[in-house]
């Protein structure tokens, strides 16, 4: 029998923004406000807790001009999870809000993809372009952790765990990887920025940060076949997310939502 998880979507900040900054294609302009959340995701069943990304710190909110509404680790704790327990974190890419806030997990293994450092520490971070959504400091900081054996590395898809699994999609980043959990209600994906959006995907229009299309293209078609159905898999920055699923609790409406 494979382990069943809770998962939970934590969102820690906001960013107003229109519709065009959302698509490589840019729709008409009438769209009009499109705004993104950004998340960190929890998995946990009765064996094993995994949290997912570790989002953005105030001063890279201020630096960036994002709308922080609390420490990521906060929302952990809304959950009865201190950040200093949790022994596996899965960052899937590097991208500065989902690497940021690493030092807040001081026990953790940090699970991340081969072509992913090597991507953020090669040849392309020489262009602008792809090296302008990383944080030079979030990036040293994940080699130190190399250095401190805390970084568990896999070359593609690996089971991390009873009914937990990582697969590479890349696309976005060259190391991208999403996360598959079995839930009660089917076999969920975490798809953070393989689809930004539920549109990026239903428009057949990807997210205007890419590194290769063609992965991102195919990646999509990859996310329908690891997930039970389109409805299992989650984009990593949809406010919509927060509608459509329930918050565990009163007093955590508008700050998580339970996905399984």
């Amino acid at each position: 029998m494979r382990d069943i998880y809770e998962v939970f979507a934590i969102k820690y900040a906001t960013h107003k923004r229109t519709s065009e900054l959302n698509f490589m294609d840019p729709p008409d302009i009438h769209d009009g406000p499109m705004p993104t959340d950004y998340f960190i995701w929890l998995a946990r069943s009765e064996q094993h807790t995994f949290v997912i990304d570790t989002g953005f710190n105030a001063e890279t909110a201020d630096a960036r001009g994002r709308e922080l509404i609390r420490c990521p680790t906060a929302g952990l704790a809304l959950l009865d999870v201190d950040a200093k327990d949790v022994n596996d974190v899965i960052i899937t890419h590097l991208h500065y809000d989902h690497v940021g806030n690493f030092d807040l997990f001081p026990n953790t293994r940090f699970h991340l993809q081969d072509s992913e450092m090597a991507f953020a520490t090669g040849r392309y971070m020489r262009h602008k372009p792809f090296r302008a959504p990383m944080d030079v400091e979030h990036v040293v900081g994940m080699v130190r952790q190399v250095y401190a054996e805390r970084v568990v590395f896999h070359d593609g898809d690996a089971d991390l765990a009873s009914g937990l699994s990582v697969h590479h999609i890349g696309g976005h980043t060259a190391g991208l990887q999403v996360v598959r959990v079995n839930t009660r209600r089917g076999w969920l994906v975490l798809a953070s920025d393989a689809s930004h959006l539920y549109a990026n995907m239903e428009r057949g229009n990807p997210y205007p940060i890419i590194f290769r299309e063609d992965q991102m293209l195919e990646g999509w078609q990859t996310l329908r076949r690891l997930a039970d159905s389109e409805a299992h898999i989650i984009p990593g920055h949809d406010p919509k997310v927060m509608d459509l699923y329930p918050a565990p609790s009163d007093d955590l409406r508008g700050i998580i939502v339970r996905l399984d």
